[in-house]
């Protein structure tokens, strides 16, 4: 590091910023996660999947688990996953995630929140 980058004794280094850096008394220091972009630019049918996702997920952790539980809660953290990631549940993913909501069947079928994944990957698959 050369002398100019290195901050004085009892001074502060900022090797990297992004937005607006204020420096001073009486200043307010705040930060944006990143991921918080992404959500705000989302399609709104793939942010009401990602809460139903949620809500889905929080309600099987709640359950005793099954083969079928299992498989879909996996299916479930993929497709949360590649929605915070790219903004996006793929076509491929909503399919896989529809076939997994059907074997676990029944379980689905009564809790609110698999319902509401249920609609709303139809929505996004058109049907």
């Amino acid at each position: 590091m050369a002398d100019q980058d290195r901050p004085a004794a009892g001074g502060i280094n900022i090797s990297n910023a992004h937005g607006n850096v204020s420096v001073g008394d009486n200043n307010q220091v705040s930060y944006t996660v990143h991921g918080a972009e992404a959500a705000a630019s989302r399609d709104p049918l793939q942010e009401e999947l990602l809460t139903a996702i949620r809500a889905l997920r929080a309600d099987l952790g709640r359950l005793v688990a099954t083969d079928g539980t299992t498989v879909l809660d996996a299916e479930l953290a993929d497709a949360e996953d590649e929605i915070e990631g790219t903004g996006a549940a793929g076509r491929p993913r909503l399919a896989r995630l529809r076939l997994a909501l059907a074997d676990a069947g029944a379980v689905t079928g009564i809790l609110a929140s698999g319902v509401a994944v249920g609609q709303a990957v139809g929505a996004l698959l058109g049907g």
